[in-house]
């Protein structure tokens, strides 16, 4: 069933007024399923806001846009873009032959393009990140969409060590890359890229916090850095000062990018369930999950 959005409200408040009989944890349950699909995306955010015009469509057995074959699940693609999931623990791409998700993707798309298409990177994730990376599928649809990235929005969760001195605040300073490949702050600009992170409290965790994070920047390991230098490192980010307590899993996950999109200029909102586990505080000594 799909239904044209004709005045402004919450996803859930549209939920309630569509299955009037219907009580709030069985409406939870419907969003939480994933099937429940804004302008063909997947949201399952009670809070998401509808806007005129919008479409919402309910898919029932399971959601049309993750594919099952591709190397990755796919939460949006077009005949120009693809958006997919990245786990942690693979590089979003590679100089060094190791594996990652460009060449995956890209082996994958030239499979079911007849050779026509491939994966042109975007954006980043670090490694250790997991959540949200779009891919173009030409160069010029690239060069497009970076032309306008200032204007695109990304959310991130980041589980941390303790709680940071405000429930809300903005970081900004200038990071540099050591011989080491470690990523600090400094007085000296010279050589150095501005970095502005924004943070927002969610809910504490046990002994931790789980904030929501927007980047101005896009520079390399700066949520990490920035936490870290806040004194709230992320959870299992040893390398940048978090306790040996808990396993080596990163907490940042990826979680919404909002774009201009190249050919319609038509703002797209794209999101990423939380990892299982990713609240879970696990000892050092445990598998990593």
């Amino acid at each position: 069933m799909k239904t044209t959005i004709r005045k402004t409200s919450s996803l859930f408040d549209f939920l309630e007024e569509l299955y009037p009989d219907s009580p709030r944890t069985r409406i939870k349950k419907i969003l939480q399923s994933g099937n429940i699909l804004v302008n063909n995306i997947p949201v399952t955010l009670n809070s998401f806001m509808l806007n005129p015009g919008d479409t919402v469509e309910i898919i029932k057995g399971g959601s049309k846009i993750v594919k099952s074959d591709s190397p990755f699940p796919v939460l949006y693609e077009d005949d120009q873009l693809i958006v997919i999931d990245k786990p942690a623990g693979i590089a979003t791409s590679s100089v060094d032959g190791s594996r990652n998700v460009r060449d995956e993707l890209s082996s994958w798309l030239r499979d079911n393009s007849k050779g026509k298409e491939r994966a042109w990177v975007i954006h980043r994730l670090d490694k250790e990140v997991s959540g949200i990376v779009m891919f173009s599928k030409s160069e010029e649809t690239m060069d497009k969409v970076k032309d306008s990235w200032d204007q695109t929005e990304k959310h991130y969760y980041a589980l941390v060590e303790g709680a940071p001195p405000e429930n809300e605040g903005t970081m900004k300073s200038w990071l540099v890359e050591d011989s080491k490949q470690k990523v600090h702050s400094t007085r000296n600009q010279e050589n150095a890229k501005l970095a502005i992170t924004k943070y927002k409290t969610i809910k504490p965790v046990n002994n931790c916090t789980l904030l929501d994070i927007v980047t101005e920047t896009g520079r390399k390991n700066q949520i990490r850095v920035h936490l870290s230098e806040l004194g709230c490192p992320i959870v299992g980010d040893r390398k940048y000062g978090a306790s040996s307590e808990y396993i080596r899993r990163v907490r940042l996950h990826a979680y919404s990018l909002t774009f201009q999109h190249p050919e319609t200029g038509k703002s797209t909102t794209v999101l990423s369930r939380m990892p299982d586990g990713f609240l879970t505080m696990k000892a050092h000594d445990e598998k990593y999950k």
